[in-house]
């Protein structure tokens, strides 16, 4: 009987194969490693996008902070009456929406940009005129609780007369801040003062 179980003894001596500690230990280590790379680099670009995000959010808020608001009516004016007459002047008031940031109204440095544009025309407005409503201090800026009018002359800019049934749109630019955007249509008979709703 020894002689037959010595076979497959030295059988299983000889094919008995096995991982050692240090072994064992290389693949924990390279595991570690990795997974630690992989964790780093999925926190730095949440950190990131998270850092990315917040800028966007405050330049937003700034942009809101720092926006006007038409206060009132917009009024076209003409000098004469009639279904053939064209518009001399759109007015308007404006405010600073949200109790924001002041809005840099000078007349001086132009601070402030007037697109005017329809179907057939997109002209900047140079010669607008601005008229104190409502003021709390001298300066130029559009403050919490002050109302300026704006006057945006058309007769003596566009090429093209703004007449009865047409479509127009005035973009207001501040430097800082949002675009103020009016868009109305004249009505089928000028007035000398017109509420364009």
């Amino acid at each position: 009987m020894n002689i037959r179980i010595k076979p497959h003894l030295q059988r299983f001596v000889q094919e008995e194969k096995g991982i050692t500690a240090l072994e064992t230990a290389i693949i924990l280590i390279a595991f570690v490693v990795v997974a630690a790379v992989f964790a780093f680099t999925i926190l730095t670009a949440g950190i990131f996008s998270t850092e990315r995000g917040k800028e966007a959010i405050y330049t937003d808020l700034a942009q809101v902070r720092s926006s006007m608001v038409v206060k009132g009516s917009v009024l076209a004016l003409a000098d004469e009456t009639g279904f053939t007459t064209t518009v001399d002047a759109i007015v308007f008031t404006v405010a600073n929406g949200v109790g924001g940031a002041p809005i840099n109204l000078s007349t001086h440095d132009r601070a402030l940009l007037i697109d005017y544009r329809d179907e057939q025309q997109n002209i900047p407005i140079l010669d607008w005129q601005l008229h104190w409503k409502m003021r709390n201090d001298t300066d130029d800026l559009l403050e919490r609780g002050e109302l300026a009018e704006i006057t945006v002359p058309l007769s003596t800019t566009l090429d093209i007369p703004l007449g009865i049934n047409r479509d127009f749109l005035l973009e207001i630019k501040p430097p800082t801040g949002s675009i103020l955007t009016i868009r109305r249509k004249i009505p089928a008979h000028i007035e000398h003062v017109y509420d364009l709703q």
